[in-house]
């Protein structure tokens, strides 16, 4: 797994199956790991680009974060895992920010993206959906040139593009069965120790809405709520960018 800052020279030609962009570490582990896990062991190369390093969370710093996604990087066995160093809660859906993320889909070539949820608790969601969502489309445009290490990049545009679901409940378009993935999902989360419930971690910090027991306790609730719609124990739920097809109706479980 790549380092947070490195430029990444070896890993600068590596071809990810999937790609998950986020505004802030923990939001793919969180939301879409499961989904990462399960690819992963078919055999996809899977990969995460975190826009903001988190800095603006009550608890912890940018540094235990670094730290703490390098760890749960591990645990999900990414092939890479970058921050764009974007500033948490000022990034905005513009030029400046939409080349950055361009230079990262370029560089990583991806068939499927997923992306931060359409609306949530957390306005950098949002904003984070929109940026990733307009960049997927700019990047596969000609015209529009950048570069990495000095060499022009060629145009991409990935072939499917998902909405992972977040803190707010949304009616997912399809629910993916990551029951055999649940375990090693929950270290991936658990290995951000400033953020999330962990008796173990000793912090005069205040409790968070993420940092009580409450919310893991809501994150198995949610998984089990989305695998019962499918007849699974657990699930993550995804919402479509555009019509969804199939090659056989068969592929349906």
């Amino acid at each position: 797994m790549t380092s947070q800052n490195d430029k990444q020279n070896s890993k600068s030609a590596i071809k990810l199956d999937i790609l998950a962009l986020a505004a802030h570490p923990d939001d793919v582990e969180l939301s879409c790991s499961g989904t990462l896990l399960a690819a992963a062991a078919k055999g996809k190369k899977i990969g995460i680009v975190d826009f903001t390093r988190g800095e603006l969370g009550s608890r912890g710093s940018a540094e235990i974060r670094d730290k703490e996604a390098k760890n749960s990087g591990e645990i999900l066995g990414l092939s890479v895992r970058e921050n764009l160093a974007f500033k948490d809660g000022f990034f905005y859906d513009d030029n400046e920010h939409r080349l950055k993320v361009i230079q990262a889909i370029r560089r990583f070539r991806p068939e499927i993206v997923l992306i931060n949820a359409p609306s949530d608790r957390h306005p950098d969601h949002g904003k984070g959906a929109e940026l990733s969502k307009t960049s997927c489309f700019l990047s596969g445009l000609i015209k529009i040139e950048t570069q990495w290490e000095g060499e022009k990049q060629e145009h991409w545009r990935p072939k499917h593009v998902y909405h992972y679901i977040q803190s707010n409940m949304l009616v997912p378009d399809f629910v993916v069965d990551v029951t055999p993935f649940w375990e090693q999902k929950m270290k991936s989360i658990l290995a951000f120790e400033s953020q999330f419930h962990n008796p173990n971690y000793q912090s005069d910090e205040e409790e968070t809405f993420i940092s009580s027991p409450r919310f893991v306790q809501f994150l198995e609730a949610r998984a089990k709520e989305f695998g019962q719609a499918i007849q699974v124990n657990y699930g993550e739920g995804f919402i479509k960018t555009a019509q969804l097809g199939v090659k056989d109706i068969t592929d349906l479980i």
